[in-house]
């Protein structure tokens, strides 16, 4: 027969468990809706990176936003053009760097998971 010392010490051991069990999280994945395919940058002009917001998940698996650029679909990691934003907020204004003229530039958005903008054009100045 087990002590009741030990009955009450396995009850909070359970009771603490059940807190600590994590919350459901959703991952969202914001559709890029500009830029669009078509899109020409100039380097050293500002833009708005816009997304989709209106279909957001209540629980948000990560909620700070990262924005990338990717060149043929290669994200250049070192170099993020917005950082610690919130995700919810639709959209952030970046800086278009200096990079060779192209058109298989994309934006990457990454919060819960990094998802591509349709590819555009980069004008160096």
């Amino acid at each position: 027969m087990i002590s009741f010392t030990t009955f009450i010490l396995t009850l909070l051991a359970l009771f603490s468990l059940s807190l600590s069990a994590p919350m459901r999280r959703d991952v969202f994945v914001p559709p890029i809706i500009y830029p669009h395919a078509g899109v020409v940058w100039v380097a050293g002009q500002h833009h708005n990176v816009t997304w989709e917001t209106d279909d957001a998940p209540v629980n948000i698996t990560n909620g700070i936003g990262k924005v990338y650029l990717a060149t043929n679909t290669i994200i250049d990691l070192d170099h993020p053009l917005a950082t610690d934003f919130n995700i919810l907020d639709g959209r952030v204004v970046i800086r278009v760097p200096s990079v060779p003229t192209g058109q298989d530039y994309s934006i990457v958005l990454f919060g819960d998971s990094g998802n591509y903008s349709p590819s555009f054009t980069i004008i160096d100045s």
